[in-house]
């Protein structure tokens, strides 16, 4: 078993595309990708399926995404889910991803 934590950090910005807005940063201790999407939806889809095929073991969300998309994503997934938190989002408005999303 290696000691390396394999984790994500996935963040919310307009007409983002994850299969073309992503980029590893590799240490001796952490390999984090982070990972661009367009809405919930599509960040609900992206963290299922880097848990199940890619085995990241923890998930940082961004600010982006308010209280009811960090639930949504958290019971979607059986890792550990922390997120960066504004109650609103400079990138996205000032408003939150709930308002958004939600």
């Amino acid at each position: 078993m290696s000691d390396v934590l394999k984790a994500a950090f996935i963040f919310v910005a307009p007409n983002a595309d994850p299969a073309r807005n992503r980029n590893w940063v590799k240490t001796e201790a952490v390999e984090l990708l982070a990972v661009a999407v367009k809405d919930y939806d599509q960040a609900e889809a992206l963290a299922k399926d880097l848990v199940e095929k890619d085995g990241i073991k923890a998930i940082e969300l961004c600010g982006g995404f308010g209280a009811a998309g960090t639930a949504r994503i958290a019971a979607a997934v059986d890792v550990p889910v922390g997120v960066v938190r504004f109650d609103v989002h400079p990138g996205l408005g000032n408003v939150s991803g709930d308002t958004l999303f939600g």
